[in-house]
């Protein structure tokens, strides 16, 4: 177990800024292959956007959804815009703690909020990035935790953590809420379940992850011992945290609802930018769609994308993935691929679905280094210039 882990576990009450030091000065090949592949993915945007007449900077932070986000920051919500078939996009389908760290944040700099986004999500993938070397060196060791920040930074997508986006922020605080409950700290667990719960709908999956992963603790503490009563007190740092986890996902839902007069109000602003759940079947009459017409190879790859996916999620849970990193990943996974909408953002959906990565990185991380090294770099170069592509093409949302 590692020195930040111990020092907050049950019975070790003393978490210094050592044991923090110490931590990080683990983490730091992590955070360093984690840097140089998110930098090889920001040169390569800068020279591919340079040659199309755009700016690398204006794709990071003055396109798509990073719009809506500063404009929240400056203007606070209640923007709406209609569309000609009659949709409406609401900015209340963005949820709040990005705005409000981008209003700050300008407000103490001389960083208008469109920077400030850019540089929150820089410094969140970092912290994201650490709260997966810690959880893979928990697990399999230092060698799987650098692997996998190394690949989560080279995800095809991984362009998007270097926007203002909230993907990163997000990633961070559900990675480091999961690590928590992995190591007993059910109290901040909670809290961060609720920060990231004011970042992205999907922080209900934290919520998810701290509430399964409780309950299941509760109940072999039950069978093992006292009853119900006895095992809960025995656990009162873990029912607090139980408690904070959804709050700050509830309350954003509910505000929602009371500004437009429905409890369902949030569900109806996404339905007005056509988003969703439908079981997965907007997505299934997409891809067949694809595959019974001349887009063939592009309905196959999804397809194969799919079960990718779908495939690493078993793999890590046969394998025996711990608990919570099991219920987070697959709460990630099944709303992504169940949601309908734009269905080329699904795989920005995912991006923080990390555990998937896991039996990825622990495979990495057996392998003789300089094998493991050339993968990852050959992974990172596609990643660097698809993103620049991606930018420069279509992109987001």
């Amino acid at each position: 177990m590692n020195d930040l882990a111990t020092a907050a576990v049950p019975g070790r009450t003393r978490c210094d800024g050592f044991a923090v030091r110490a931590a990080l000065r683990r983490a730091a090949p992590a955070l360093a292959a984690f840097a140089a592949v998110r930098m090889l993915g920001l040169a390569v945007l800068a020279v591919w956007s340079a040659a199309n007449g755009k700016s690398w900077h204006t794709l990071l932070t003055a396109r798509w959804d990073s719009l809506w986000y500063t404009r929240v920051a400056e203007q606070g919500y209640g923007y709406s815009v209609q569309l000609a078939n009659g949709d409406v996009h609401s900015n209340l389908a963005f949820f709040p703690l990005l705005p409000w760290l981008e209003r700050g944040l300008s407000a103490l700099s001389p960083l208008s909020p469109a920077d400030a986004g850019m540089v929150v999500a820089w410094l969140a993938s970092l912290a994201a990035a650490w709260a997966l070397y810690a959880t893979g060196e928990r697990l399999h060791g230092p060698g799987t935790g650098v692997a996998l920040a190394a690949l989560w930074a080279a995800l095809p997508v991984g362009i998007v953590q270097s926007m203002a986006y909230s993907e990163s922020l997000f990633t961070a605080l559900a990675a480091w809420g999961v690590h928590c409950v992995l190591t007993g700290r059910w109290v901040w667990a909670g809290v961060l379940a609720s920060l990231a719960g004011l970042t992205r709908p999907v922080g209900a999956a934290v919520v998810a992850a701290v509430w399964i992963t409780a309950a299941v603790t509760v109940w072999r503490a039950r069978a093992g011992g006292p009853g119900w009563r006895a095992a809960l007190r025995e656990h009162r740092d873990m029912l607090l945290g139980v408690l904070l986890a959804p709050l700050g996902w509830c309350g954003y839902f509910l505000w929602v609802g009371a500004q437009r007069g429905s409890l369902t109000g949030y569900l109806d602003v996404q339905g007005g930018w056509g988003n969703g759940f439908d079981g997965g079947l907007a997505f299934a009459s997409f891809v067949g769609h694809q595959l019974s017409g001349p887009a063939f190879a592009a309905g196959l790859g999804l397809l194969v994308g799919v079960g990718l996916v779908i495939w690493l999620y078993v793999h890590g849970v046969r394998r025996g993935q711990p608990l919570p990193l099991a219920v987070y990943g697959g709460t990630v996974l099944l709303l992504a691929l169940t949601a309908k909408g734009y269905f080329g953002s699904k795989p920005r959906l995912m991006l923080p679905a990390y555990p998937l990565l896991l039996p990825l990185a622990a495979g990495l991380a057996r392998w003789r280094p300089v094998r493991s090294w050339l993968v990852i770099g050959v992974v990172a170069v596609g990643s660097a210039v698809y993103g620049a592509f991606w930018l420069n093409g279509s992109g987001p949302p």
